[in-house]
């Protein structure tokens, strides 16, 4: 990856912002309104909550081999168990689960989890170890894959909202683009995507990397 360490922890921070600064003006009555697919707005907040909270708890949990050598094997993974109909159940589940947890104060609740991960992460080394559910990953490793999170569904927020992209999260869409593209060319997916890209083709039905 072109980007270094430390400019995933700053693209994480403004990516977090990001989704902070588009729930804030939320009125209460619009979180049980459309957020994406079957979710409503509070479970989609709840699930984009989990790309922070999960650093949170793997950071916490018993130290695990490291056994995922950077944030592509990790995306890898992840999409491989999320490609069922029982791991996108539990995405879904663990996603409304999340939107309860935030309470009646969604916007001060979402707030105070980006204020307590990123003071974490800001006093957590690169290496300290992240026991996912796929194996052990390094903290510098792990966080590529949250400005993901955090970047994809702030954009769905604001789709949902209808409200102008955040400015702030120009830099973290670039970023990401370049990491899903890695995540793509290291796939049997490359030729295919790469062609339709440059208008050879449509890209292939039911395509994800997360």
């Amino acid at each position: 990856m072109i980007l270094d360490h430390v400019g995933w922890r700053s693209l994480v921070e403004a990516a977090a912002g990001a989704f902070a600064g588009l729930c804030a003006p939320v009125e209460a009555s619009r979180w049980q309104g459309p957020g994406l697919g079957e979710w409503t707005l509070r479970d989609l907040a709840g699930h984009t909550s989990r790309a922070l909270l999960t650093v949170e708890m793997y950071l916490a949990r018993e130290p695990a081999p490291i056994t995922l050598d950077g944030p592509v094997a990790y995306l890898a993974a992840a999409a491989e168990a999320s490609g069922t109909a029982e791991g996108r159940s539990a995405i879904a589940a663990r996603g409304r689960d999340a939107g309860v947890a935030l309470g009646s104060d969604v916007p001060a609740a979402i707030r105070t989890i980006v204020e307590r991960v990123l003071s974490l992460v800001d006093r957590t080394s690169d290496d300290a170890p992240c026991a996912t559910p796929f194996g052990g990953i390094r903290l510098s490793d792990y966080l590529p894959t949250r400005a993901l999170e955090l970047t994809v569904h702030s954009l769905d927020v604001a789709s949902a909202l209808g409200t102008p992209v955040p400015d702030d999260l120009r830099d973290p869409v670039a970023a990401c683009l370049e990491l899903v593209a890695a995540s793509v060319g290291a796939s049997s997916l490359g030729p295919d995507v790469l062609l339709a890209l440059t208008g050879r083709h449509e890209l292939p039905e039911g395509l994800h990397v997360v």
